[in-house]
């Protein structure tokens, strides 16, 4: 499986979590290809400090550098993995092939089924919003009614962005990602991914 990782600047979030899913993935000798990318990434800059510091306390060497998310990558991914509902939101505005394979990483793990069913009937209703807005129509004043029913039922899914932050600030970041990454684990060597 060939997993995409997608946060802002490819410089933080996303390169915690490629080497920390590369290294778990390692160890459970699982067959994952893992890479990450950024919105508004430049291509080649070095991660932060901070991320580089992060991963060498978990033994992880790899030498990440940010790439900008595009067309052939989007490809390349069976399953992109967003930090944020915004970088999720991008990615399917700019990407619109990478629809039934985007999600954010919290929601991709979420194991409550009335959370998921209110996520797949947002995700519907946003479509149909698109569609209809291409069209020159809206939605009926009860869809969007529910639309907004289901954002205040749903979870926040977003990874605290640590840029700019203390050592402490993205320990506390990796921990999140380290914590969502471990669901991911269990649900792939489960049979539930993709």
């Amino acid at each position: 499986m060939r997993i995409l990782f997608v946060c802002t600047g490819n410089t933080c979030r996303s390169p915690m979590a490629e080497g920390l899913l590369r290294q778990m993935a390692e160890q459970e000798q699982m067959q994952l290809d893992v890479r990450s990318a950024g919105v508004a990434a430049a291509e080649g800059i070095q991660i932060s400090y901070h991320a580089e510091g992060v991963l060498r306390d978990h033994h992880i060497k790899d030498q990440i550098t940010s790439s900008p998310i595009r067309m052939d990558t989007v490809e390349w991914a069976d399953l992109i993995l967003t930090l944020t509902e915004g970088h999720k939101r991008q990615v399917l505005q700019h990407f619109p092939n990478g629809a039934g394979k985007t999600y954010t990483l919290k929601e991709y793990v979420e194991d409550d089924i009335q959370v998921l069913q209110d996520i797949a009937e947002l995700d519907s209703l946003l479509a149909s919003k698109a569609l209809q807005n291409s069209l020159g129509q809206s939605l009926t004043p009860s869809e969007g009614e529910r639309m907004i029913e289901l954002r205040q039922r749903i979870p926040v899914y977003d990874i605290s962005d640590p840029y700019g932050g203390s050592r402490e600030e993205y320990d506390r970041t990796a921990a999140e990602i380290r914590t969502a990454l471990d669901k991911l684990m269990d649900k792939l060597k489960n049979g539930r991914g993709m």
